[in-house]
This record gives structure tokens, C-alpha cells and sequence, in this order.
């Protein structure tokens, strides 16, 4: 694949005519808009790297794609067997901050998605054309703490630094050709496909995983055999956390609304922090392009446009509600299916906020009741994550298919096959049977590997291990991912900190997260009762106190779930311990703990960790604070045992 507008030998480059090198960048420019301005940069760029890369062998490469961020780095030239990876400022004067991270956020993203950048020397430069002169360290700029600040003339000093002591070989046709795997965030995600990039440019593709395309294809498959023959159908797509069940939905949608606008394809979700962020995010980069482009729109105006892209369940919900008539939606997606409202946990609602007596459906019911008013066709995709239900009145997948069972027999279900293969989805037999007699198992609709953790596939499988007390099988896990995906504890707030802003490169995103249950590290300056917004924690930048870069704002599991953050600080509390070997599940009520008896509040609890512990894309430092000998709500007791099952792990103290 071309991923670059101009490519060459620096020699030729030298040589070849400045407008033919220009007319060449200009025919691959795809905004026409902005051609007069990005010709002078262009121009400027030739015009100094000529001069600058003059007698030097090796590669050029001019707007060099960088996909899963939806931007071309200026250049990358190869020289040697170092890749510098070149951005330009064009008449500035001075190295901004933001422009260093930008160029830092390139060269981390070509060396963990880029197969043949992994173990290449990789070295981000910042060319401000009328900078002055800066000096660097090389072990730091190489080790990505920090990036080389040059100017137009002293561009050809820096590269003889780094390549002075390297050997000529290097494969610039098997690296131009190594494959691309990127695993974007949620937001990141979104942003891309609501500007119009497919699943398949901005997710991995490799082998390893059963990847989004695959299980976009079936859905697409469905919901066109349910168009066609007038069929209703209801998909479940299950997967591991951080797997890309998000993801999926949010494309089967988007997929959808192009295909035809008339099905008003819409994606659901209960996850009220989730729409928040990913609103936000759509509208904030809408008002950055449209700006960019010269066009600019009000944040209103795009607020208009892109929240009929994601919307609030309960909206969508209380809307039919009011009126008794026929969606206009054909196709939905639900995500975090499993954590629609049980009839009891409904029913108290709509006494209480709607003035509804004798509510007798549950969430799962009613949603299905709603789209069988179509008369004609129609296909609900549910995302089910197994075992992340975290909140009383969350009815889990047997809900759903409790309904089907019970009242709408008519309807055609497809599931993941995984959901008979495992208890984490249906605990009983009897359900897991009744899908095999009267449903389609298909395997696409599983997504099977986590690429939230992209440093480690085996994160998830690690973390289930570890809930259950298997220590044999975790510290194997564990043995596996520590290179790739570090995880460290200690019982010092500060230095968990330090860690994990040492470890953030560019603009890797850091946070402290808890539970919400975890009420007595309060003393400790960790206070979950605390609010935050979302918005504000998961997307601004790192001089915003409120953003999660600050680590003073906690968040919560009903905070993190469904998004992910790059290295987490997680402080562990008191209401989930080792006590004889078993975890004691306890709630703070008024002044002291209570014990937490019921073995579904005990799930929740457990699967509250779970969400923290696989919140991580790169890697986390877990805090588990000392106790107390004045304070009886924080004895020893309650923190020493599940300290050392972490040692007897063997997870490394700091």
C-alpha cells in the first residue's frame, strides 16, 4: 500500500525538478481548500531538506500516513538504519509544546502499530524553520522522553548525530510494506468513522485476532437478509474486555447510515459517561476540522449533527414510551446489553420518576416490545460483555433471552457461539439449550481477543485468573505479559504517581481510578464520592486540572467502563479484600463496614474490579494502601493479605 504522497531516494530527490516534486504532493492532496497554503509549506519543506539532507544516502518520505490518528506526519527519512520521524513549523520561532507532543504521538504510534517500526531507532524531530539552536539529549530522544528541536539550518548536524555510529542496512521495501495494526481507542474510533474511515483502516487486521471486519460482515449480512426477506432479528455480540465490542457497534451504525439513511441506524447506549465523552469528542473535532478546512461551524450546530449518531438508551427508551407508535429506527445497537434494568429495577423507576404504577417489563422486554412495533423488518444488535455487570437491577444477557423464550418467539436470533460455550454469558442449562433448538450460532459475533491492551492479549485472561484465586495459573499469565504490559504495586500513593508519569509518553493518557465502594481512602486523598466530568477527565489536555493527567480527580468503574485510558494508577479499598484465602466483599455504611451477603451484590462487586483491573491500554501500578492503627475502619486486616497475594504473584514492588 502507498501510504505516503511522494516517496524516493534522497539522491533522486535531490535531483528531481522542485515542481515535479511538488505537482506529485499536490495530485495525491485530496483538500483542495487548503492547497494554496499547504504548497508554501511544501515548497519551504523541499527547499530545506535539499539543502540539508545534501550527500546523504537513504530514504525520503513525504506526508507519511499515520492512520489510526487520521493525520500524515510531514517526513520520514531513513538514513541508515535510523528512521526520523520529521515534523515542520513552517516560520516559527519557537518549539510550542503541542507541536513536540505531536511529533511524539507519531513515532510512538509507528512503533507500537507499525510491524516493521517495533525494534527499529525511531527518532522524532521538531524542524521549527526559525528556531534557535537547541541542544539534546540523544538517550532521552531515543528512549521517546523527548525530541530533537531543530531549525533550517542545523537539521543535517542532528542527523549525522544519530546515524555517526549506525551500520547502512536496512530494508526499505520490507519495512514501506509491514503491515499496520493499529488498535485506536474508543474516541479515537469514532472521530475516524464519523469522518468516514472504514473499521479496516483503523483496527488490526492481523491473524492473531478474529478481527471487526469479519464480525461487521455478518452483521451486515443479517441485517440485509432481514431487509430483504421482512424478517426481525436480534443479534448478541459478545467478546473479552477491551476486545472492540464498542467499536463494532459504533461501525455496524455508521456502516448502516450509509447504506441507507432511511433504516436511521442509531447506537444506544446506557453507559451515560460513554455517550458524554464520545459526544463530546465527535462535536470537538468537528469544530477543529470544519475550522481547519475553513468552514466553521458552531459547537451547537455540530452538537445538532452528531448527537443523532449516539444517543442515550433512556431517551430513546422514554420516548416510546410517551408515544405508542412505530420507530423510525430500523436498526439499533445496544451496547453493554447486559446492563439493561431488571423488571424489579424498572418497575421502581417508573413509579418513582414517571408516575407509572404496575411498570410489569424489564428494560431488555420492553426495548424488544418497542422494535416489534415495526410491521415490516427490523434487527437490534446487542454488545454483551461477560461478567461486567456492576450495578444492582443490571439484568445480564438471560433477561434477553428470557424474553424471547416467554413472548416474542416470532423474532430470529443470531448469537455468539461463545455464550453456550461459557458460563461468564447464561448460567443455565436450560437457556444455553434453548438458544442451540431455536437460535443461529455464529461465530463472527465473537470477538475473542483484547486489543485495549495492545502491549498483551493475554491481559483479560490474567485478570480473570486472578479474581478466581488461581494463583498457579496467574503468575503463568502473569510471567507472560509483565515484558509487554508492566504491572507494578506499592503501598505509596506518591510514588504510584510517579510512576506512571514517568512511564506516559506524548499525550498517553494517565489516571487514578477506584471504586466506588472503596470509601475509606479518604484519608488517603482519594474521595470516590467525588464527582467528575467525564468529558473534561477523559479528553482534555494536560495543563486542565480537571483532566485525568492531573490525578486528583477520581474515576470510578461507572466512570471507566466501555472507555480506557493508557496507564492507570488503581488505589484499592477495603471493600474487596483476601481475608483466609477468599475475598470479603464489604459495603461502608454510616461509620463502619457491613459484610455484603448476597452472591449477586458479591458478582457486582468482583466484576467492579474486573472493569479497573483491564481499564489499561499500556500498563498499570496498583496502590494498596498501609492500614491504620487509629482509625477501626482501616485495620491492617483489611489491605496486608491482599497485598501478599500480589507478592506471592510475583508482581514487583516499588
Amino acid at each position: 500500500m502507498n501510504r505516503s504522497y511522494y516517496k524516493n531516494s534522497i539522491s533522486e530527490f535531490i535531483s528531481e525538478d522542485n515542481n515535479s516534486i511538488l505537482g506529485k504532493l499536490s495530485f495525491n492532496h485530496s483538500n483542495r481548500q487548503l492547497e494554496d497554503l499547504q504548497k508554501n509549506a511544501w515548497v519551504k519543506q523541499i527547499e530545506i531538506l535539499k539543502d540539508q539532507l545534501s550527500g546523504l544516502e537513504g530514504k525520503i518520505y513525504f506526508e507519511f500516513a499515520i492512520p489510526r490518528m487520521g493525520k500524515r506526519v510531514d517526513n520520514i527519512v531513513i538514513i541508515k538504519n535510523s528512521i526520523f520521524v520529521i515534523e515542520f513549523k513552517v516560520g516559527d520561532g519557537g518549539y510550542e509544546n503541542y507541536a513536540q507532543t505531536q511529533v511524539l504521538d507519531y513515532t510512538l504510534d509507528l512503533k507500537n502499530f507499525h510491524e516493521g517500526s517495533h525494534k527499529a531507532e525511531l527518532i522524532p524531530v521538531l524542524v521549527a524553520t526559525k528556531g534557535t539552536d537547541e541542544n539534546c539529549n540523544i538517550q532521552n530522544v531515543l528512549d521517546h522522553n523527548e525530541v530533537v528541536k531543530s531549525n533550517k539550518n542545523n537539521l543535517r548536524y542532528f542527523l549525522h548525530q544519530f546515524t555517526e555510529n549506525t551500520t547502512n542496512t536496512f530494508d526499505f521495501i520490507s519495512w514501506e510494506q509491514s503491515i499496520y495494526k493499529p488498535t485506536p481507542t474508543i474516541v479515537e474510533a469514532a472521530q475516524a468513522l464519523y469522518k468516514g474511515h472504514n473499521v479496516e483502516e483503523i483496527s488490526r487486521s492481523d491473524s492473531g485476532a478474529i478481527n471487526l471486519s469479519k464480525t461487521a460482515s455478518c452483521l451486515n449480512r443479517i441485517i440485509e437478509d432481514s431487509k430483504l426477506n421482512q424478517k426481525r432479528t436480534i443479534c448478541f455480540v459478545t467478546g473479552v474486555p477491551g476486545a472492540g465490542k464498542t467499536l463494532a457497534g459504533l461501525n455496524i451504525a455508521n456502516d448502516r447510515i450509509k447504506a441507507d439513511e432511511d433504516e436511521h441506524a442509531v447506537f444506544l447506549s446506557g453507559n451515560g459517561p460513554l455517550v458524554e465523552v464520545l459526544r463530546e469528542a465527535l462535536v470537538r473535532d468537528l469544530v477543529l476540522n470544519s475550522k481547519i478546512e475553513g468552514t466553521p461551524i458552531k459547537k451547537e450546530d455540530a452538537k445538532r449533527k452528531t448527537n443523532a449518531f449516539i444517543q442515550n438508551i433512556h431517551h430513546f427508551r422514554d420516548e416510546y414510551l410517551k408515544h405508542l407508535v412505530e420507530p423510525t429506527e430500523k436498526v439499533v445497537v445496544f451496547d453493554e446489553a447486559q446492563r439493561a434494568w431488571n423488571k424489579k429495577q424498572v418497575s421502581s423507576f417508573m413509579k418513582r420518576k414517571k408516575g407509572i404504577e404496575d411498570f410489569e417489563m424489564s428494560e431488555p422486554e420492553f426495548l424488544i416490545d418497542v422494535m416489534n412495533r415495526h410491521q415490516d423488518w427490523c434487527t437490534i444488535v446487542c454488545l454483551i460483555g461477560g461478567g461486567q455487570e456492576i450495578n444492582t437491577g443490571e439484568a445480564g444477557l438471560e433477561e434477553w433471552i428470557n424474553s424471547f423464550q416467554r413472548k416474542f418467539k416470532d423474532w430470529n436470533v443470531h448469537y455468539s457461539n461463545l455464550i453456550t460455550d461459557s458460563k461468564n454469558y447464561i448460567k443455565t442449562v436450560e437457556q444455553r439449550n434453548w438458544l442451540v433448538e431455536n437460535a443461529k450460532s455464529e461465530p463472527e459475533l465473537h470477538l475473542s481477543v483484547s486489543v485495549r491492551s495492545f502491549r498483551s492479549e493475554k491481559l483479560s485472561a490474567f485478570v480473570h485468573e486472578l479474581l478466581e484465586l488461581n494463583i498457579e495459573k496467574t503468575m503463568l499469565l502473569y510471567s507472560e505479559i509483565k515484558n509487554d504490559f508492566p504491572i507494578l504495586i506499592t503501598r505509596d500513593l506518591s510514588k504510584a504517581k510517579s510512576w506512571i508519569r514517568n512511564r506516559a509518553k506524548g499525550s498517553e493518557r494517565t489516571g487514578l481510578i477506584a471504586s466506588s465502594g472503596a470509601r475509606r481512602l479518604r484519608p488517603l486523598g482519594i474521595d470516590v464520592k467525588n464527582e467528575i466530568s467525564a468529558p473534561n477527565w477523559f479528553l482534555n489536555y494536560k495543563e486542565d486540572i480537571r483532566s485525568s493527567y492531573f490525578l486528583e480527580e477520581i474515576a470510578t468503574e461507572f466512570d471507566i467502563q466501555g472507555l480506557e485510558i493508557d496507564w492507570s494508577c488503581l488505589a484499592w479499598g477495603a471493600n474487596f479484600h483476601l481475608k483466609d484465602n477468599s475475598w470479603k466483599y464489604q459495603s461502608f455504611k454510616g461509620t463502619k463496614w457491613m459484610n455484603i451477603n448476597q452472591e449477586i451484590s458479591k458478582e457486582y462487586l468482583k466484576n467492579t474490579y474486573r472493569v479497573l483491573l483491564t481499564r489499561a491500554r499500556q500498563g498499570m501500578i496498583i496502590y494498596i494502601p498501609n492500614g491504620s492503627e487509629i482509625d477501626h475502619t482501616r485495620p491492617n486486616e483489611f489491605y496486608d493479605e491482599t497485598w501478599k497475594y500480589f507478592k506471592d504473584i510475583g508482581i514487583e514492588e516499588i
